[in-house]
């Protein structure tokens, strides 16, 4: 072979070595929709763009049994998943999820009060908000008790179909304190109180299970008002449904949280992204597809303000809104679901 013939393999073989690798791949899953499409923008792209790692987006609907049983059976196909922060909490005393080492993902002071647990890292803030359609209703909300009053605001109501959050929304409806309502559903006076109060909106109620459907549902005209996501809502609005509108007083606000299965293949490429989306860069490019809040801190001073104002996280937002108290969720959640279930299906 000549020499020069050997100088052109070597070139083409160092060139071939220098580019990344896209034999591996990361599997991905969150809750899909809107919240899905935001992600594919600001993180799953960028990431395998820069890493030669391929991601693999999946969706699901927050079901913790097909992990529980990729975790018992040591064949887990998961390698991040996105969880709400009581799935989070019972997961890692299950063992469901790795504990994080954060030399590897990000500097804890870096990022929001709450934001670094053990077994996750928060991946973004989102609020269950009142919403309506400015174009059905004569008047505007202003708050859950305005929701409960079918007489000066008629038409069905959409709640989502579970004890969470709508427990919560019924005590707030009712004149509770947004800093009591935990104290109450920790009592059996508390509970009843919430399911009395939803007693009263029953007939008027069109249940909802997925996220996108609060806003389909809003314009189509099916409710006058509901709960939903402000995210979901915010998509919506973008796409050209500008009649939509939001009641932050008395939001319900909550992280949710980057995971890494027990067991998944793929741990080490699941730190890198772990550590990508916790980047401030990332994050503010996260903000312009779904108006959810960051949770590194860095991330606010490259937010305009004008979209600032719009997350869950502004002050104005945040000041009369409820936290979700996962331990209480933990501790009650199998108890008050069943109790809601039974309920429900009267």
């Amino acid at each position: 072979m000549s020499t020069t013939r050997l100088t052109c393999l070597f070139a083409s073989l160092g060139a071939l070595a220098a580019l990344p690798a896209m034999s591996a791949e990361l599997t991905v899953i969150s809750f899909g929709g809107a919240n899905k499409d935001a992600q594919q923008k600001a993180y799953y792209q960028p990431f395998s763009a820069s890493s030669g790692i391929k991601v693999v987006a999946g969706d699901y609907n927050g079901e913790m049994a097909k992990l529980r049983a990729m975790v018992d059976s040591k064949h887990v196909s998961w390698d991040v998943l996105d969880v709400e922060s009581p799935e989070l909490t019972r997961g890692c005393d299950e063992g469901l999820f790795e504990k994080l080492d954060y030399r590897r993902i990000a500097n804890k002071n870096d990022l929001l009060p709450g934001a670094a647990q053990e077994c996750g890292v928060a991946a973004y803030v989102w609020s269950t908000v009142l919403a309506y359609n400015a174009d059905k209703v004569k008047q505007a909300p202003a708050s859950w008790a305005d929701f409960w009053d079918v007489q000066r605001f008629p038409g069905k109501r959409g709640l989502r179909k579970g004890a969470k959050y709508t427990l919560e929304i019924a005590l707030l409806a009712d004149g509770v304190n947004p800093a009591e309502v935990y104290k109450a559903l920790s009592t059996p006076t508390g509970v009843s109180r919430a399911f009395a109060k939803l007693d009263k909106l029953k007939p008027y109620i069109q249940w909802w299970e997925a996220g996108a459907q609060p806003a389909q549902y809003l314009a189509s005209g099916d409710v006058a008002m509901t709960s939903a996501y402000n995210g979901r809502i915010s998509a919506a609005q973008n796409e050209g449904a500008k009649s939509l509108r939001m009641v932050w007083k008395g939001n319900i606000y909550d992280y949710d949280y980057w995971t890494i299965p027990k067991g998944s293949p793929n741990a080490d490429a699941a730190y890198k992204f772990l550590a990508f989306a916790a980047r401030p860069q990332a994050q503010a490019q996260y903000v312009k597809g779904i108006s959810y809040g960051v949770s590194n801190k860095a991330a606010s001073r490259l937010i305009p303000a004008a979209t600032l104002a719009n997350l869950p996280t502004a002050p104005n937002n945040i000041r009369d809104g409820l936290a979700i108290d996962s331990n209480f969720w933990v501790d009650h959640g199998e108890s008050l679901e069943q109790r809601f279930n039974a309920w429900a299906a009267r």
